[in-house]
Order: C-alpha cells, then sequence, then structure tokens
C-alpha cells in the first residue's frame, strides 16, 4: 500500500492503521481511501482483530481532500462513487474504530474522523468543515454527521462561517470525546479505552454498533442530497475561482454563479 501502514501487531488483538501522505498532510485522494476501505473491509473479517484505530501524524490527521485533484473534475467525477462506497464501508464497520486526532483534521478529514465510531484528539488539533472557503459544501458525509453530532444550530455555524475549532472546543460541543496533551498520550488513551472494549462481548458490541446505525436510518436522503448538491456545486465558477485562489495562495472573489 502506498499511502497507508497498518499494524495489527500494535497489541493484542487492536489494529492501528495510519494514514500516510507526510507531505500533502494526508489530503484524501482516491488510491488512499480505495487502501482504506480495502484495508478496513479485511480487518472486519479478521477474526484476530477486535478493535481499530485510525491516525495520522502529529501534523495532520488529514488536512482535507486534495484540491489539486478536485479543481478540473466534471460533476459527474465530483461524485466520486467508488469513495462514497468506501464512506459506507466505515459507517458500516463491526468493529469499534477510534479515530486518533492530531493536527488538522480539516474537510474530508474532518469527515474521516466523523465517520469513526469514537474521537480522541491532541489539544493542538484543528478541525473544521471549511468547504465554504472554495465555493463547495462537505462532500463526504459532513452536513449529515456533524448536526447528528453537535446539533443543527453549531453543525450549521462551522460549515456556513467555515472556520475551524480547537480539540477543546470540540469537546465542548461532542465533536471529539477525550483530549489530551500529547502524541503519547493520546496513543495510549486509544490504547486504554480499545482494552475495555475488547473485554466485553464481540457479537454485542457488533450489533450495539448496528443498532446505532439504524437509529439513523432516515439520514440516506440526506446523504443522497449532500452528493447531488456536491456535485452541482463542482461545475460552479465559485467553485473554480475557490479552488484556484487555494492553490495560488490568494483569497477568492466569490460572483455567486
Amino acid at each position: 500500500m502506498e499511502f497507508l501502514k497498518v499494524n495489527d501487531q500494535y497489541a493484542s488483538q487492536i489494529a492501528l492503521i495510519e494514514l500516510h501522505r507526510p507531505k500533502e498532510l494526508n489530503a484524501l485522494n482516491p488510491q488512499l481511501m480505495q487502501e482504506l476501505r480495502d484495508v478496513l473491509a479485511d480487518l472486519d473479517g479478521n477474526t484476530n482483530v477486535r478493535v481499530i484505530i485510525l491516525t495520522g501524524n502529529e501534523k495532520a490527521f488529514a488536512a482535507g481532500a486534495d484540491i489539486k485533484q478536485m479543481a478540473d473534475k466534471s460533476a459527474i467525477d465530483m461524485l466520486l462513487i467508488d469513495q462514497f462506497n468506501t464512506w459506507d464501508q466505515i459507517r458500516k464497520t463491526k468493529k469499534p474504530l477510534i479515530a486518533a486526532v492530531s493536527g488538522f483534521a480539516l474537510g474530508g478529514g474532518c469527515e474521516l474522523a466523523m465517520a469513526c465510531h469514537i474521537r480522541i484528539a491532541v489539544a493542538s488539533a484543528r478541525l473544521g468543515q471549511p468547504e465554504v472557503n472554495l465555493g463547495i459544501i462537505p462532500g463526504y458525509g459532513g452536513t449529515q454527521r456533524l448536526t447528528q453530532l453537535v446539533g443543527r444550530g453549531k453543525a450549521l455555524e462551522l460549515m456556513l462561517t467555515g472556520e475551524n475549532i480547537s480539540a477543546s472546543e470540540a469537546q465542548s460541543i461532542g465533536l471529539v470525546n477525550h483530549v489530551v496533551e500529547t502524541q503519547d498520550e493520546l496513543m495510549a488513551l486509544a490504547k486504554k479505552m480499545m482494552q475495555k472494549i475488547i473485554s466485553k462481548g464481540p457479537v454485542a458490541i457488533a450489533h450495539v454498533i448496528r443498532s446505532v446505525n439504524a437509529g439513523f436510518g432516515f439520514e440516506e436522503k440526506g446523504y443522497d442530497m449532500e452528493s447531488s448538491c456536491f456535485a452541482a456545486c463542482s461545475v460552479t465558477e465559485d467553485f473554480k475561482e475557490g479552488t484556484a485562489a487555494f492553490l495560488e495562495k490568494r483569497k477568492p472573489d466569490f460572483k455567486g454563479r
């Protein structure tokens, strides 16, 4: 695998997945997401693995989607069907999946963390959905998951302003479960939480996850609407301007068309 490191000997019955595009701050591209989908499918079927930790590095969990690869895509391309299947694979993972967040978890990176079952973070981490700065919307489940986690009002505030927040604020609104000070403490906490889960009945654990997911069964229409709106935004002049401004490191001049 080119963009992932997987260690299923991290601790007894714990698999550790590390996103590994350090030069790009672990920006998500189709190949990375396909690798993640395949790894999760393998681990989900591995009876020697009971729990999974997903992490990045000290600079970034994942800084977002790879803007360079998005800038010239068509609306059909932007639907990224394989990637949406990957997000569904994450959501349906039967084994507990914890996101251990350091550095940036923005845009697609924040969406990836939210797709996991539990989120813990280092105090210096920053989380948010800044897609409106590019003239587009969160397209990987962000409009749905953020609202479920923090409520409609706060979710709208974060998505409409495009601002990112500290780990401590993320914890205060329910986006993050726990915050620690250092990277070492982060992985120690992840391991401690997972060891507690491992001591419980694996069939019961899988059914807890399945039952919680079922409680949000109505959300499928919301995901479909998000996907359509994401694709519609991708062919606007505003999105072309937003991505160009991002790549040219300048402020965008949006025209509303």
